[in-house]
């Protein structure tokens, strides 16, 4: 499309058509990083639609901009200003790229992934956007929900901190917290435990649809 600049409300719009596309009246929304501040947006602004939520490793909360996603920022502005080859080398050096290699090193193994795309130019101005935005909803969004919700958090991880994650389940009625093991310290198990979590919540989640007349 040629919507300039992007954001989560253009890609929360996305979904919404392509689930009116499908013939999807109602669904779970679920999603990872961005994806869960798209699937949070869907839930308060289409209430009607969205069944269930499932927020996995949330990047924001409700703020535009947030603090955790400056290395994404960096990354796409260094991307833009010298090309991805240049850029790739400076960031290398950098205090931010030290810092995660201590403390999140699964999250630079993903910016530095970020060099590699084919499109990696074009791509840093989507980052650069969404670094930039917020899903455009509030506590008090969060705070009138009555959708069945799980989110999902782990330690280790700066730019989807585990406090972002335990915040938004806080802020959420009724919502259920998961805690699973750090992805930087042993990915098979990583995703051996959110498989579980997801696996349990729609099963739950159906199984409780199940019972509700309607």
């Amino acid at each position: 499309g040629s919507r300039r600049p992007f954001s989560l409300s253009m890609f929360a719009d996305d979904v919404v058509a392509a689930a009116d596309q499908a013939g999807l009246d109602r669904f779970v929304a679920a999603g990872i990083s961005m994806g869960a501040a798209i699937a949070m947006r869907l839930a308060c602004r289409h209430p009607d639609r969205v069944a269930g939520l499932l927020l996995v490793r949330p990047a924001w909360i409700f703020d535009d901009a947030p603090v955790n996603l400056l290395p994404i920022a960096e990354v796409a502005r260094l991307i833009l200003d010298h090309g991805p080859d240049k850029a790739r080398s400076i960031f290398a050096q950098s205090e931010t790229a030290a810092r995660l290699q201590r403390e999140a090193p699964d999250n630079l193994a993903s910016l530095i992934g970020y060099f590699d795309r084919p499109d990696a130019a074009p791509f840093a101005q989507v980052l650069a956007d969404i670094a930039a935005d917020g899903p455009g909803v509030s506590a008090s969004d969060a705070a009138v929900l009555g959708i069945t919700t799980l989110v999902i958090g782990n330690a280790m991880d700066t730019v989807h901190p585990l406090s972002a994650a335990l915040k938004l389940a806080a802020a959420i009625p009724g919502a259920t917290f998961a805690e699973i093991h750090p992805k930087a310290l042993d990915s098979v198990r990583h995703f051996a435990e959110l498989q579980a979590e997801i696996t349990t919540f729609l099963l739950t989640y159906s199984n409780f649809r199940s019972l509700v007349p309607s």
